[in-house]
């Protein structure tokens, strides 16, 4: 009698499970980084956002607390900030005109870099509620101003995600004290 070498039906079953079990959980842990990137790239670019506001509230400190502090501005609730023609093109511009071109900017960048995105400026001691940064501001005269920066993603199953809680904030150093 002669014996043949080879595998037996469930030895090839159970290796084509293990095989397909590691290629499933290769692929989720696939998903998930790319998932953790694209939310890092939009805490980046909101930081970014976050910071250029502030540097320009810096440069035109004056304007504070008469058109700065007025912004919340949501993306997903505005049809988008109405074309505004430079009005610094000129020889001449008053700081007002400075701080209307700059929170166009700011709608422009918040609208266009980040999903459903949102910024908020306002004066702010208490940044955080029970462990999460919030919305909702202080507003007392001694508080320091900050830009607070958010956006919407979405969920794996790709319904949208109501995030209450801004993704960044940025106190302005040096205005408003």
């Amino acid at each position: 009698m002669r014996h043949v070498a080879g595998f037996a039906l469930m030895e090839v079953l159970v290796a084509v499970f293990v095989l397909a079990l590691g290629l499933v959980g290769g692929m989720a842990m696939q998903l998930h980084a790319m998932r953790a990137r694209h939310e890092s790239a939009l805490l980046s670019a909101a930081l970014q956002i976050a910071v250029a506001m502030a540097d320009r509230m810096r440069a035109n400190a004056g304007q504070v607390p008469v058109f700065y502090l007025d912004v919340d501005y949501d993306a997903q609730a505005a049809t988008g900030p109405a074309a505004l023609d430079n009005p610094c093109t000129a020889d001449s511009c008053n700081p007002a005109q400075v701080a209307q071109a700059d929170i166009h900017e700011l709608q422009r960048q918040v609208r266009t870099q980040l999903p459903a995105g949102r910024a908020r400026v306002c004066r702010d001691a208490q940044l955080y509620e029970a462990g999460r940064m919030r919305w909702e501001c202080s507003g007392a005269p001694g508080d320091p101003v900050v830009v607070k920066i958010g956006w919407r993603g979405k969920r794996a199953d790709g319904t949208p995600e109501r995030r209450e809680t801004p993704g960044v904030a940025v106190t302005v150093a040096g205005v408003g004290q």
